[in-house]
């Protein structure tokens, strides 16, 4: 069992550097923590604070280990010459592997603001993917589809195969990412019920389409508290929390979330990929480091 880390790109804080620096600091404190990835994610014309992924990335890697790093990326919302370009510039400053997360993404106006709309989504999402993947092959690539360029080329390539994790959810989408991707991320809103059945799903898709996958990861927001008392004051504080069912979340001690991270195994899931419930900066430093202790408990 292994687990990396999703940070946050989104902040509400007055002057954008601090932003800026609580992810650089999270970074380094989950090296510290020996967690086994590092990621973040991408959105785009967002009404409150976000920090793109790929500088925020260079900046975080250098915080990093080799263990793997990436990002996500909402493929129609790219054009995928540039993306197969910033993944190769990515991959060349990593230290260790890089992963490429690739989403379809919604919301109708972030579409809008990038110049494309959902109801393209999945042929874009499909086209984009093998152009990129053509790209960091080194071959040279023209397309009259969704997307249109003639000639492209990507010099600075990878040193090893990017890995793409296809996160998704619906049960099309799911079969989409056993027939494409090396491996699959499912979505934190997702209860153990749910999760349990969405990895049986891909399970029997990646068999049906003879595919053996490089991860099987789940998404998971928590918190790992210092004690009991501590944890219900986080559950309290975050009731509500993005309007997922509570069974998603998990909050508690060192025991806890290690017995929660078990149960997730058992039902076949290889990496765990957390992000914080809260956002203040002492707690959510003081949760990373106590899942330095959770991870040796599951390794």
């Amino acid at each position: 069992m292994r687990i990396g880390v999703s940070e946050q790109s989104a902040r509400k804080v007055e002057d954008p550097r601090q932003g800026a620096r609580f992810m650089v600091e999270r970074a380094a404190a989950a090296r510290r923590a020996g967690l086994d990835s590092l990621f973040v994610g991408d959105h785009h014309a967002t009404p409150g604070q976000y920090y793109q992924n790929v500088p925020i990335t260079a900046r975080m890697l250098a915080e990093w280990s080799d263990r793997p790093a990436g990002c996500l990326f909402l493929l129609p919302l790219w054009n995928p010459v540039l993306l197969a370009e910033q993944v190769g510039t990515l991959a060349a400053i990593a230290s260790g592997r890089f992963i490429l997360q690739a989403g379809l993404g919604d919301d109708e106006g972030q579409f809008a603001a990038m110049g494309t709309t959902l109801r393209t989504r999945p042929s874009a999402f499909e086209e984009s993917l093998d152009i990129v993947r053509r790209l960091l092959r080194g071959e040279v690539v023209s397309s009259a589809g969704r997307f249109h360029f003639r000639g492209a080329r990507v010099a600075l390539r990878p040193a090893e195969p990017v890995e793409v994790w296809i996160a998704c959810s619906a049960p099309v989408a799911i079969d989409r990412a056993a027939r494409l991707g090396d491996g699959w991320l499912a979505a934190p809103g997702a209860t153990p019920e749910q999760a349990r059945t969405q990895i049986t799903l891909y399970r029997e898709r990646c068999a049906a389409h003879g595919r053996t996958p490089t991860a099987i990861a789940v998404r998971r927001d928590i918190y790992v508290a210092e004690s009991s008392a501590d944890a219900e004051t986080v559950r309290d504080r975050t009731a509500g929390y993005r309007g997922f069912d509570p069974k998603a979340l998990v909050i508690g001690t060192m025991a806890e979330v290690i017995a929660r991270f078990r149960d997730l195994g058992a039902m076949g899931a290889t990496d765990i990929i957390i992000r914080h419930v809260i956002d203040e900066q002492p707690r959510v430093l003081a949760s990373l480091a106590r899942l330095a202790e959770v991870r040796k408990a599951l390794a």
